[in-house]
């Protein structure tokens, strides 16, 4: 899962994050209105943590933004802001949930997997696609209902190809979705290839099929269809 974190508090920003990353979930952070409005129109988020009171603004201005500009991400609004107002407000834009401060990570942590599960996955904790089962709180893999290895990255790779499937993804969309603000700084893309290359040999090794399709000078496909 890839979320933005708007938020400016910076020792508030740091548990976040912290917490988040080691549930294996990347987490970008913008401290106002422009530095988010300038991430939600360059990249892709799974889920936007948004709080209202921020430096330059209402943090219900970049909701309203990101409902006109049909921005596919869910909204999760942290605020200390509690008032029922402010609640239904968020919530009649098109907020998919409301979470008031202070708060305990852990809640955070379910609200955002219950936003994943609704959203992405049809309310369940597992994805299946033929003989491949992800288990997503879990972090396991499956073949015909054998675990097999993968690190972290294949995993979240993994994930975002079946829930994304027969759909052509460029290079570097894959990068920022696993590497998010890292890959600014990077001259190509030639990593992904070797995940790619190393997922599909993962899934073959274990006896499933190999759904993975080059698309030449753009990226990849999963494509269920494969023989």
């Amino acid at each position: 899962m890839k979320i933005l974190l708007v938020e400016d508090n910076p020792e508030l920003t740091q548990n976040v994050v912290n917490y988040l990353s080691t549930e294996g979930i990347l987490c970008e952070v913008a401290s106002n209105l422009f530095i988010a409005q300038d991430k939600i129109l360059s990249f892709d988020y799974d889920c936007i943590l948004l709080d209202l009171m921020l430096p330059d603004g209402n943090g219900l201005e970049l909701l309203d933004m990101i409902k006109s500009q049909k921005i596919n991400s869910n909204v999760l609004i942290i605020s200390a802001k509690d008032s029922l107002n402010d609640k239904l407000d968020g919530l009649d834009k098109g907020a998919d949930d409301y979470l008031p401060k202070p708060f305990h990570l852990s809640e955070l942590l379910a609200r955002l997997r219950a936003i994943f599960r609704r959203s992405k996955l049809g309310g369940f904790n597992e994805v299946i696609f033929n003989e491949i089962t992800i288990e997503i709180n879990q972090l396991l893999a499956k073949v015909n209902g054998q675990v097999f290895d993968l690190t972290k990255k294949e995993f979240d790779l993994l994930l975002f190809f079946i829930t994304n499937k027969n759909r052509v993804l460029g290079k570097q969309a894959i990068a920022q979705h696993l590497w998010g603000d890292y890959t600014d700084d990077m001259a190509n893309f030639d990593f992904v290839y070797q995940h790619v290359k190393n997922l599909r040999k993962k899934i073959t090794a274990a006896g499933g099929k190999d759904y993975i399709r080059t698309v030449y000078g753009i990226g990849y496909k999963f494509d269920s269809l494969a023989p």
